[in-house]
């Protein structure tokens, strides 16, 4: 199914990587959002459940190791174009997970990626749909 005009919702996943009171974030390579900061995640591929797909998608973008994610948030991402059709419709499932090791490096969808403290997340550009999880969810980032 095509990301772009799609005939129906695409379930994506956002990995939400906490430690020592920083957030990752990435600068989104591709659209939707090129260039704005979002946190690495991806869309859900055939016979794959949502727990692989974040383990996968955080491998693949940043080059970590993730284990036990824990489901925290679903955002709705719809885009429409200049006529009214829908451009893009992402239904986005967010999930905190440990980091278990690796090499941080931008890669797949990944333009840059940083870790950013979370008193100065909104500071950044971020996609709106990472911005409305991060205003509903700071309080409970900040106690972790």
């Amino acid at each position: 199914m095509s990301r772009l005009y799609p005939d129906k919702p695409i379930i994506g996943i956002g990995a939400i990587i906490v430690c020592d009171r920083k957030i990752l974030l990435e600068k989104r390579k591709n659209d939707p959002g090129k260039g704005k900061w979002s946190v690495p995640g991806g869309v859900v591929e055939l016979g794959e459940n949502v727990t692989q797909t974040v383990i996968r998608e955080v491998k693949e973008e940043t080059g970590l190791d993730v284990a036990e994610p824990e489901h925290i948030d679903v955002v709705d991402q719809i885009t429409r174009d200049e006529n009214g059709r829908i451009k893009y419709h992402f239904v986005i499932i967010d999930y905190l997970v440990n980091l278990k090791g690796g090499t941080l490096n931008a890669a797949s969808d990944a333009d840059e990626l940083e870790w950013v403290s979370l008193d100065d997340v909104e500071k950044y550009d971020l996609t709106g749909t990472f911005r409305a999880f991060f205003e509903r969810n700071k309080d409970f980032l900040k106690k972790l």
